[in-house]
This record gives structure tokens, sequence and C-alpha cells, in this order.
């Protein structure tokens, strides 16, 4: 059986790096440079805010789910991923952003491994997407390096990547 969102409680899930968590409205200010809703990027403390508000409605509503990428060695936020515009058979879109600072370290491998965990083993997805620009080599690498084909060249310099469910 599908186990979608929303939860009960929100669920944190964590390795050695990184813990995946709700964003505090405390870390608002923290993260501005990195935070988009539908393509729009924050600029203030307000924009984000409100931002985080319509990611906490479409969690609600079962489209979505975001966590923050919290490095465990500092305990800062370091980023965000998460499952975004609905699941239709049983297809997840997921996404990630991390901080200039935190780059480099291996933090958002990990987090997309949780993230990919979590999809197949609690949402029981048995596809995963994650769509960027053609020109974001790293995220590229990162996303090839997580076993994800590239499977479509879309609208505005976009590429899609697909991982599909391993066999259990």
């Amino acid at each position: 059986m599908t186990q979608l969102p929303p939860y009960d409680s929100f669920p944190e899930i964590h390795n050695e790096l990184v813990l995946l968590r709700d964003i505090l409205t405390t870390e608002a200010e923290a993260i501005i440079d990195i935070s988009y809703y539908y393509g729009k990027k924050a600029t203030t403390t307000e924009d984000v805010l409100l931002m985080l508000a319509k990611i906490q409605k479409d969690y609600t509503e079962g489209n979505a789910i975001n966590w923050g990428i919290i490095e465990t060695t500092s305990g800062q936020i370091a980023g965000s991923c998460g499952y975004y515009r609905g699941f239709e058979n049983g297809t997840g879109e997921l996404g990630c952003i991390l901080l200039e600072e935190f780059r480099g370290k291996g933090l958002m491998t990990s987090a997309m491994q949780l993230a990919i965990r979590f999809g197949w083993e609690q949402m029981k997805l048995n596809r995963i997407i994650s769509l960027t620009k053609k020109d974001n080599t790293k995220a590229i690498q990162l996303l090839k390096r997580l076993g994800f084909v590239a499977t479509a060249h879309l609208e505005n310099n976009y590429v899609e990547f697909e991982l599909k469910k391993p066999n259990s």
C-alpha cells in the first residue's frame, strides 16, 4: 500500500553525515540564497517564509515532502531536498539544492541516498525523476552517480533524469 504524505509526524531520516528534517522558520534567513518555489527565487526572509508556507500546504495536501539538510557535525542547515509536484503513477520528482559553503563534502549524495531510500521503502514509489539544467554539470554528475539515466530533453535547457525502482 502506498504511504504518501502527509504523515502523522514529519519523518526525520539520517546517516552519519546528514539529518533530513522539517525546515524551521528560524532558518529562513540562512536559506535565502537557495530558496525557490516553482522557479521563483526568494530575495528576502519574508519570501522564504511565504515559500515555506506554500511547501507546507503542498505537504498537507499530499503533493510534496521537503526536508532541510542538516550537516550533523555542525548542526547547521546546509540545503534542502524533497519530492515535489505530486506522485502520479507512482512517480516522485526529487529535487535538491545546497548552500555553496557546504558543497564538496558528500552531504548532497548522502541526503539524496536517504531521500531515494525513503521514496522506495516508505512512499512505495516505482520511479523517481529529477530535472536539471543541461549545463549544471555537478547536478548531472550527482544524478548519474546515484544511478539516474537521462530520459528526455525538455524546454528551457532542462533535461529529465529517471531512476527506476530496483527489483527487490
